[in-house]
């Protein structure tokens, strides 16, 4: 057979995927891939039913559907305090995960430097490879997960093109604050690199904390570029509507990178989808409280079955500690993957495990999410009981 690429053989598949695809193997309750099990708003439902009949059907703008654009430059207007240029500053992509490998690709030439905090989501180092570009991990120390920033200009002294920043944090839920952004916005600013945000999870944020918009800090809008989706806002994953934002000649190449990669997101979604955006500010809230509410259920559930987890600033995931059951003789010697699959086959619940996120030898944490209905949860945690019986033996 021919010999394939060596970037290829750099990475591997999602384990997050992989872990949704036994899942469904075994019948578990998949808690690994973070997608809901209730329904996007009805609004948008009943605009994309008419849709279905009244079109559009056919290719979009490449960059974006003109009245989508719009929408969202309104709302991110509101969100950074600036006012941005639907025409120049966003291009619509086919879900977050273009967003992201327009902006490597756009930024980053073959054998540069990208700093990536570690535990990351996982796309992140695979986006850097692919191109071209190598990462450099940065460590979140938990369980707070401060980092160190003069590894940061460390990073950018030797050359380092950007860092990305997912906020909130994908998997461990850290927040960062308007500190913490300012102080990496500044050193990004010094060295002439970029900041790089992933905030997909930008409403899913827990009192007493609060997002801050990277590209809304004084003197930062230049040197950030925003990724962004609609998915966990609306409750769309399958939707696949992302978009990026940044300074026109940032947009204008990635527009370019995205027309060869995708031509265009799906135009009958993105009619919908703005539907979505023009519901009251109001939506946003009781999003909020529906996550809170959601997260102080499923942890206390976790409480009271006596497993050990952080508490999560924002997003919808929570790290669970496994140690106790690896130092068990039957798991002696064994992987938190291996456990993960145990857990699907024995326990019915699908995990996805730590050492995925980390660049370090992390082996003792499984990330679950908790965006599923009640009734779900109780189900989850009914399962997840049975670990304790492993302890008592």
């Amino acid at each position: 057979m021919p010999k394939l690429s060596d970037r290829v053989g750099t990475f591997t598949d999602s384990v997050i995927r992989r872990m949704t695809r036994i899942s469904n193997q075994y019948g578990a309750i998949n808690l690994s891939q973070g997608f809901p099990d209730f329904d996007p708003p009805k609004e948008m439902l009943d605009a994309l039913a008419k849709i279905a009949y009244n079109g559009p059907h056919q290719y979009a703008i490449t960059f974006g559907a003109k009245n989508l654009r719009e929408a969202l430059c309104a709302k991110q207007s509101r969100a950074i305090g600036r006012t941005l240029d639907p025409e120049n500053e966003i291009v619509i992509t086919c879900g977050g995960t273009e967003s992201m490998m327009c902006a490597m690709m756009t930024i980053c030439n073959p054998g540069d430097k990208v700093m990536v905090f570690s535990p990351f989501y996982e796309n992140y180092g695979a986006d850097a490879i692919l191109s071209g570009a190598e990462p450099i991990y940065i460590p979140l120390v938990p369980p707070e997960y401060n980092f160190d920033l003069s590894l940061i200009e460390k990073g950018f002294r030797e050359g380092a093109r950007a860092i990305i920043i997912c906020n909130p944090s994908n998997p461990c839920g850290k927040v960062f604050t308007r500190e913490e952004l300012t102080a990496i916005g500044e050193l990004a600013v010094k060295y002439d690199g970029f900041v790089v945000t992933d905030e997909v999870y930008e409403h899913i944020v827990f009192d007493p904390y609060k997002h801050v918009y990277a590209s809304g800090l004084p003197g930062m809008f230049n040197n950030t570029i925003t990724c962004n989706s609609l998915s966990k806002t609306f409750s769309i994953t399958g939707w696949r509507l992302g978009y990026l934002i940044g300074p026109a000649d940032v947009v204008d190449a990635a527009r370019k990178v995205h027309d060869f990669l995708t031509v265009g997101a799906a135009a009958p979604l993105q009619e919908a989808a703005v539907t979505g955006l023009n519901l009251p500010e109001s939506y946003y809230a009781d999003l909020k409280a529906l996550y809170t509410k959601k997260r102080d259920y499923f942890i206390s559930g976790l409480d009271r079955i006596g497993l050990k987890h952080n508490v999560p600033q924002g997003t919808y995931f929570v790290m669970v500690d496994i140690q106790e059951f690896l130092d068990l003789p039957q798991f002696k010697g064994w992987t938190d993957l291996a456990f993960c699959e145990w857990m699907i086959k024995n326990v019915g619940v699908a995990a996805v495990p730590g050492s995925s996120f980390f660049r370090e030898p992390v082996n003792n944490l499984i990330r679950l999410h908790f965006a599923r209905q009640e009734s779900t949860l109780d189900e989850s945690l009914r399962r997840l009981g049975k670990l304790n019986e492993l302890v008592k033996r």
